[in-house]
């Protein structure tokens, strides 16, 4: 369990996918380019299992922690972490993007 001090330091903002390219050489890495409004982040995500036509994500506003510490995962620099949900359901994950009602600003505050 976490309080709320703890969740406040959070910083999550909304971005929109601009580029979305599967790491050679491996099974699971996804590198992101995420559009913020005011820069342009790579991250690197453990989705490719889930989405093998990676184009799917160009366009979509997800979700972004862009207050992690970068993160070097198999020599790429990963700079935030995309939130997704995902559902076990008989034996099998179904995981998808978390997207606005309505397309916000880039950069928008998620509370």
């Amino acid at each position: 369990m976490i309080n709320i001090d703890d969740f406040k330091k959070l910083d999550i903002r909304l971005g929109t996918i601009k580029e979305a390219v599967k790491i050679p050489e491996t099974d699971r890495l996804v590198k992101l380019s995420i559009d913020f409004g005011t820069e342009i982040r790579q991250i690197i995500s453990g989705i490719a299992v889930y989405y093998p036509d990676t184009g799917v994500l160009i366009g979509k506003q997800v979700p972004v922690i862009v207050n992690l510490e970068p993160r070097l995962i198999k020599g790429y620099e990963s700079n935030g972490m995309v939130l997704y949900a995902i559902e076990e359901k008989d034996g099998k994950e179904n995981l998808t993007t978390l997207e606005p009602g309505e397309a916000l600003g880039n950069g928008s505050i998620v509370r």
